[in-house]
């Protein structure tokens, strides 16, 4: 069956907030779902206080060699994993993802970890990743897409059944004014950035949640693909935005240079000639 580049399906808006540069990671606000079916537990919120979860979403494609069907050349896998490869099920629900319409059932609910599916094919297409949240995180979603890569960019050389080409985003999910369970779960994740709470301040016995996994149990740090999954650190991030810094610094000092040779050389003030005039 052909998988063909189609455009793209609509998009729901997503809420990107905090973005000063591209080496700046994304931080997104999950919007409104429309399943009713989902139960919302009732529970205390926290004022002033923000849960961020970083993600990192992508696809990985292997070249099945030249003795390949050409309708079949290449088998990719499409996946929600941690930044840092811990078990994200602590926060994730389930992950959907809508593949092109030529594909059987092209829409995938993955209900457990790993968040991920794999095909074959030789088209490129964009996924929708729908990523739904345990009842006490929040009754929101976040939609995401990537656009499947399989053909590696002409400066990186020919294809290679050895190496995947492999393209990944990271980001991070932001939940403001958390509920007191769901912050009481996670409050010691590794997948989890919480804040630091003020002195003496309790938190109840935190409730699991259904189909949440025990901590550590699903993450990736032992997946096959994960040698070549990209390193998404906080310390890379900060020397992407220090060196972006530089550059628009460098691009400021260049400006000052370009205007003060407009203007001509400095004149003398009145004042500086009276005081001249004065010594004379």
């Amino acid at each position: 069956m052909p998988h063909t580049t189609t455009p793209s399906p609509s998009k729901t808006s997503i809420q990107v907030e905090d973005v000063e540069s591209a080496a700046k990671p994304q931080r997104i606000k999950p919007t409104d779902y429309t399943d009713n079916n989902i139960n919302q537990v009732e529970n205390k919120r926290l004022k002033d206080v923000e849960i961020s979860v970083p993600v990192v979403y992508g696809t990985m494609a292997f070249y099945l060699g030249k003795k390949a069907s050409e309708l079949q050349s290449h088998k990719w896998t499409v996946y929600v994993r941690g930044a840092t490869n811990e078990d994200l099920s602590v926060v994730i629900k389930q992950v959907v993802f809508q593949l092109h319409p030529s594909f059987d059932n092209p829409i995938r609910v993955v209900e457990s970890p790993p968040f991920e599916l794999s095909e074959c094919g030789w088209g490129e297409f964009e996924i929708c990743i729908s990523i739904l949240f345990h009842d006490d995180v929040c009754d929101k979603h976040v939609d995401l897409f990537h656009l499947l890569k399989l053909y590696p960019d002409a400066e990186s050389g020919p294809q290679s059944a050895k190496k995947p080409v492999v393209v990944e985003t990271y980001n991070e999910i932001v939940f403001p004014d958390p509920s007191e369970n769901f912050l009481a779960r996670v409050l010691s994740h590794p997948a989890v950035y919480v804040p630091r709470l003020p002195a003496g301040f309790n938190l109840p016995a935190p409730v699991p949640s259904s189909n949440m996994n025990v901590k550590g149990k699903y993450d990736t740090k032992n997946h096959p693909l994960n040698h070549w999954f990209i390193s998404f650190s906080e310390a890379d991030e900060l020397l992407k935005l220090a060196s972006a810094r530089q550059r628009v610094q460098a691009h400021i000092l260049k400006l000052r240079r370009q205007l003060s040779m407009l203007d001509g050389p400095p004149q003398p003030s009145k004042v500086a000639y009276g005081m001249i005039s004065e010594c004379t």
